[in-house]
Parts: C-alpha cells; structure tokens; sequence
C-alpha cells in the first residue's frame, strides 16, 4: 500500500517525491527521471507532450553514492553563499547553507566536487592566461629566498677580509661579479598606466637582473667548493700535505690543469673521484697486463708467479752484469766502441781523432761535418782578403751546432778567434 505524502511513477511505480517529470496534458501522469528519459508511453500519455519538472529539493546532484548527502536545494545554497561570500569565507558560507552543515564540511565539499571534481576538470583551464604569480617561492624567482640567503662565513681573520675586500655577516665583496648589475632595476616602477609593451620591458630588466644573480651565486659556490679563497690566500698547501692520501704524479697535474675548466660544471668532490678512479683505471690495467704476461708464460696460479718473478730479476741482472762488462772491456781496447755509431759512415777515414770525438758526441755524420768545415774555412779566407761573403751554411745547422764547431776551429787553429 502505498504511504501517504509520497509521489510514485506511473509507469514503474518507483517513488518519485525529490524530482518527478509531471505531464501538462494528461492528469495524474507523472513519471520518474529514468523513464521519462526512455520516453515511456502510458495510456493517453506521449513522449511529445509537454512537462513539468517538479523538484521536492531533497535530491543529490553527485547520485547516492557522493559522500555527505548533499541535497540539491544546499547545492543551490552553496552556489549562492560562494557567489555572496566569496572562495575562503567557510563561516558565513556554512551559515547561509544551514546549520546541519560545518564550515570544515563546505570547504571539503566544495574543493572535492567544484574544483578537483570533473566539474572542476571540465570548466578550469590548465593554464589561465594573466595569473598573477608568486615570486617568492624557492625557484629562482626575484625575491626567492634561494637567491638572498647568505652562505656561511669564510673562516679568514679581519686583515684576510680587508685583503680581500669581504663582509663576513652579508657573505659579500665590496666588487662583485658584474657590479652594475643593480643598475638593471635601481629606477624601474610599475605604474598603472603603462601599456603592455612596457610591463614587458621591465619584465626583462628584472629577468636580466636575476640572471646576472644568479651567475654571481654560481660564482661564489665554485669558489667555496674548490677553497679558492684559502688557495688565493696560500693556507690551501698545508691543508694539502696533511689530507693528501697519494703522491700525485707529473702527468696527473699536468691533466688537472688541462681540465680546470670542467671546475665549473663539476663540484670539487666529484672532480677528485674522477681522477680517484683515473688512478685506480691506470692501475687495474697494469694488473691485467701483468696477469696477461704470466698467462703467457705458461702461469695460471699465482703462487708460481712469486717463483717466476725472482728467476725473471736474477735473469735481469746478469745481462745488466754482462753489459757493463762488455762496456768496461771496450773503453779497455780503446776508443773504437765510441765511434760505433758514425764508423761505418762515408768520411769517417778523413777526420782526425778529436774531430771523431766532437761528430760522435754532436750526433753528426762525418760527410756534413766535411762539408761545413769546408764551408767555414772558405768564407773566413775570404774575410781575410777583403773579399765579401754570404754565409752558406747548410739549413739542417741550427745555432748550438754551429757554436760548437766554430769554437773547435778556433781552438784547433783553423779560423781565428776574432772571426769565429
């Protein structure tokens, strides 16, 4: 039986009281939102006949399943409070909808349905064109604290900071990098009735300016991370004695000083543990070059490797022994060992002993030496007779070689000492 006060659809008989579509044509026909939807027929009753939407305001318009309950007429409440009110007025909001809903419950409701909802999703753009933005936040902007907050003050006495011109409380140096940088923004002002082509210069002005900061911020870290204030000051090489873990060697600094320009995309801890295990590549290679040698010779266990060490130094030092022997008995027999190299050279059976000696220790064959010689003599003949001379001197003669053999032909008698 069905209750009293309560409205039914005509058609499936489901209780229709919070909304129900009433035709304006036929009496007593009214039909729930389902069949209505489905263009349900009764009777005299047509889908084309007109309608009457009767709302008992106790509906929801998220469906059953939407947390809270919120009614259709506090739905309209709401939209109406968020229109007087405005967004962030939660007390006054909570309110005008009724007092069966709290501030905390309006602000959640309207934040999860109206703005984070597919309301939401569906009516706010992504992107909304003259947002004003915070440049306070930690990003790089303007006024971002990550510009303004001040490192650590350098460990250095009040004669090193005068030195160096440093403020210890403001972590800054009375010449900055690019010191006119303030100049940028020192007279810029918004006013209200600029047009858009100035907003937009003075927007630049201040993104220059907070470039030129940032460099300068950039700056002072790799100066911080490289000590290259206690460098500049001299304290850097004690520090250096005592921290150093291994003896660097020439071609390792030689390397470091061609790479100081990778200082500044690296940090110094990075940098040391690049050359760390440089150092630690070079020496695994030798290892394995090592290992490769024994495998070679036939060794596969390292125990044998300390035997095959010892007999391979013991065979070392017999042929050094035998050597120095050999050398030894040669400087016995005479001179002829060292004048191996040019002995067998075209001319050597025309110099005599001392000029063997002076061609062996120049590295010079004994056919040039003739034809310099030659040379030599000549045009110092030709000075004497008052003849003049160009010098004829063969190109592969640089100035060391030529001194030495003009000083052994004064010495020997063949020039004379006021031409050489």
């Amino acid at each position: 039986m069905a209750e009293l006060g309560k409205k039914y659809c005509v058609y499936c008989l489901a209780e229709v009281s919070p909304l129900r579509f009433r035709c304006t044509e036929c009496q007593d026909i009214e039909l729930c939102p389902e069949c209505f939807s489905a263009g349900a027929e009764i009777g005299h009753h047509r889908r084309y006949h007109g309608y009457q939407l009767v709302d008992g305001g106790r509906f929801t318009l998220w469906g059953p399943e939407a947390e809270g309950g919120w009614t259709s007429r506090e739905e309209q409440l709401l939209l109406d409070a968020i229109e007087q009110f405005g967004f962030g007025n939660w007390e006054d909001m909570a309110a005008h909808v009724g007092a069966s809903r709290t501030p905390q419950e309006v602000m959640e409701h309207y934040v999860s349905m109206y703005i984070h909802g597919n309301l939401g999703k569906a009516c706010i753009p992504d992107t909304i064109p003259n947002r004003v933005t915070d440049h306070t936040c930690p990003s790089g902007g303007p006024l971002s604290p990550s510009l303004t907050t001040p490192l650590p003050p350098l460990d250095i006495s009040v004669a090193e900071q005068q030195q160096l011109g440093y403020m210890p409380l403001r972590d800054d140096y009375e010449i900055e990098y690019d010191q006119d940088a303030e100049t940028l923004i020192s007279g810029l002002s918004v006013n209200y009735d600029d047009d858009d082509v100035e907003i937009e210069l003075k927007r630049a002005h201040v993104d220059m300016y907070v470039r030129k900061l940032k460099e300068r911020q950039r700056r002072k870290n790799i100066a911080r991370d490289y000590n290259l204030v206690p460098a500049f000051l001299g304290k850097d090489k004690k520090e250096k004695e005592k921290a150093a873990k291994r003896k660097i060697t020439k071609e390792e600094k030689e390397l470091r000083l061609k790479l100081r320009p990778l200082y500044q995309f690296m940090s110094c801890k990075e940098f040391d543990d690049l050359f760390e295990n440089m150092h630690k590549e070079k020496l695994l290679r030798a290892k394995i070059r090592e290992l490769q040698r024994y495998r070679r010779n036939g060794i596969t266990k390292m125990e044998e490797s300390a035997e095959y060490e010892a007999a391979r130094h013991k065979r070392e030092k017999r042929k050094e022994n035998k050597s120095s022997a050999g050398a030894k008995r040669g400087r016995e027999d005479g001179k002829d060992g060292e004048f191996a190299a040019i002995e067998n050279l075209p001319g050597f059976e025309l110099l005599s002993d001392r000029e063997k000696v002076l061609c062996s220790s120049l590295n010079l064959s004994p056919a040039r030496y003739v034809t310099v010689k030659t040379i030599i003599i000549k045009d110092h003949l030709q000075k004497r007779q008052g003849i003049p001379s160009k010098s004829r001197l063969p190109s592969y003669l640089d100035k060391v070689l030529k001194k030495r053999i003009l000083n052994f032909l004064t010495e020997s008698g063949w020039i004379s000492r006021d031409a050489s």
